[in-house]
């Protein structure tokens, strides 16, 4: 029989459940996020370091492992906890079982956990710090001092890649993409340079391109203060369309504000309404902090989300800048908001001619 597991929550709260994956004790930020697919997509995401991931979906691995459906190249959450596993998988496309693929990528996992107990914890609680060890843990104290630092600057790519040839030319700027950005912006015809997060403007610059990517990424977008500043220096020189973090991160360099939410948004489902139309999206999303609209002075709050009335987009029309909270390039998810793609586009068409 599998292992015994624990999992202790920084309130005290004890949940227990079985070992699949890397027998070895993590702490971490505790979230949960709500697909009913993308498991993959979700594991190889960055924008999960330093976060133990709860799946409220109740069964996991039914399609197995699909290298073609990373979004980076390892995983990145820092342990993860799921209902039910799969050790069967059943697809045409399956190279592996989910279990042995986490082994070997030595990320502890927990299996037969009440995952929508625990998910009402949080929701209740908000995000807190957890355990995930294979004896009882007692050290509240450790708990409670653990926080995710130096996120961004752990993730990135530490060189420049290029991809895609000829059409427009995107400078991507990798805060802890994913790689389904480059994937969107690569079959419009555009060619995408990614650069890595401590990239100077300067340097972004001398490459000529039409347009500047920000992307997703993981932590406190406030920590980046070098980055922030870089992306005011980019500000008004070319169009900018900012994802995620990115959108966080353009807030900031305008002189706005962001804090973090009780518990984030992480999942396929989330609704989203443009304000200029009325319309409702369904969307991706993956983060833990919002832009306070009201701080940017010089942006304009364009989407917000239904549930709660947060920040999902801002513009800035004296930037030639648009930014989104969600994913445009969601995979897996809905596809309702790429045409954010083909409007970044126009908008470097524009300033090409």
């Amino acid at each position: 029989m599998d292992k015994k597991v624990y999992i202790t929550l920084q309130n005290g709260k004890v949940f227990e459940g079985r070992s699949f994956g890397a027998e070895r004790d993590v702490i971490g930020e505790l979230v949960f996020t709500t697909g009913m697919t993308g498991y993959l997509e979700t594991l190889t995401d960055p924008s999960y370091y330093g976060q133990i991931v709860t799946q409220t979906f109740p069964l996991i691995g039914n399609y197995g492992v699909i290298p073609s459906d990373f979004e980076s190249a390892r995983v990145w959450a820092t342990a993860y906890i799921v209902r039910e596993k799969c050790d069967r998988p059943s697809n045409f496309r399956s190279e592996g079982r989910l279990g042995d693929f986490l082994k070997a990528q030595n990320i502890p996992a927990v299996y037969g956990v009440d995952t929508r107990e625990l998910t009402k914890t949080v929701r209740e609680a908000g995000v807190m710090n957890a355990a995930v060890t294979f004896r009882p843990f007692g050290d509240l104290a450790r708990l409670n001092e653990y926080r995710v630092k130096n996120a961004v600057a752990s993730v990135t790519s530490h060189g420049v890649e290029h991809y895609g040839e000829g059409g427009l030319h995107v400078v991507m700027y990798d805060f802890g993409a994913k790689m389904n950005i480059e994937r969107e912006l690569v079959s419009r015809g555009c060619r995408v340079t990614v650069v890595p997060a401590d990239c100077s403007a300067e340097e972004a610059l001398a490459l000529r391109p039409d347009g500047i990517m920000l992307t997703n990424g993981p932590g406190d977008p406030a920590e980046n203060t070098e980055i922030i500043k870089n992306i005011g220096k980019l500000a008004g020189k070319k169009p900018i369309l900012g994802i995620c973090l990115g959108h966080q991160l353009f807030a900031l360099a305008m002189g706005g504000k962001t804090r973090k939410m009780k518990y984030g948004h992480r999942g396929a489902n989330q609704p989203v309404k443009e304000l200029k139309s009325g319309r409702v999206f369904i969307t991706s999303q993956n983060h833990g902090y919002e832009v306070v609209a009201e701080s940017v002075a010089c942006g304009t709050l364009s989407y917000v989300n239904v549930n709660d009335g947060t920040c999902e987009g801002m513009d800035y029309p004296g930037y030639d800048a648009f930014t989104v909270q969600f994913h445009p390039e969601a995979c897996g998810g809905p596809h309702d908001a790429s045409f954010l793609f083909e409007n970044f586009i126009a908008r470097m068409r524009k300033e090409a001619k």
